[in-house]
């Protein structure tokens, strides 16, 4: 009878994390940055057309809502931003002859985004990175959930600046 292998001949197993030591912050706002989810940053409200809503349609919404944006939808998933510097860029000087034509033809299609699980530090790093003032949210299947602005996002940071 052969020698049976030990446990660690036999490849035994060792926890990598066994001798983890969890982050440590320097203040509040930092660890709510890296801990929190974009879920923290207020979303809502928010608007939203389909692609085959008519341009002035589209123009009409956004300055009744004194949105910036809207975000253009197809059963709920996120297809496209349709916002006031596509107003500016794609329609103003045109308006007549793009106001009966669908909003996918002018606005901003595979936008960036980010997913409510994302980092509140994700966010706004797409911002900056990108940037872009909005950002829409989505879930895990990409529906909309919402969008972020720099205001929303300046609510959101008050609070730790106030705690302090």
């Amino acid at each position: 009878m052969a020698d049976r292998p030990t446990s660690k001949q036999q490849g035994e197993f060792h926890d990598p994390l066994e001798n983890y030591e969890p982050k440590t912050y320097d203040d509040v706002l930092e660890q709510a940055l890296c801990d929190e989810t974009v879920t923290a940053i207020q979303a809502k409200p928010f608007a939203t057309v389909t692609p085959d809503t008519p341009v002035h349609e589209a123009v009409k919404k956004l300055a009744a809502l004194h949105h910036a944006c809207l975000l253009v939808e197809d059963n709920g998933k996120l297809v496209g931003v349709f916002s006031d510097r596509d107003a500016l860029d794609k329609v103003a000087l045109e308006y007549e002859q793009v106001k009966d034509r669908p909003v996918r033809e002018v606005m901003t299609d595979q936008p960036v985004y980010v997913y409510k699980t994302d980092s509140s530090a994700a966010a706004l790093s797409v911002m900056a990175v990108s940037g872009y003032r909005h950002v829409p949210v989505v879930d895990l299947e990409e529906n909309v959930v919402g969008i972020i602005s720099p205001q929303r996002v300046t609510s959101y940071l008050q609070k730790y600046f106030e705690s302090e």
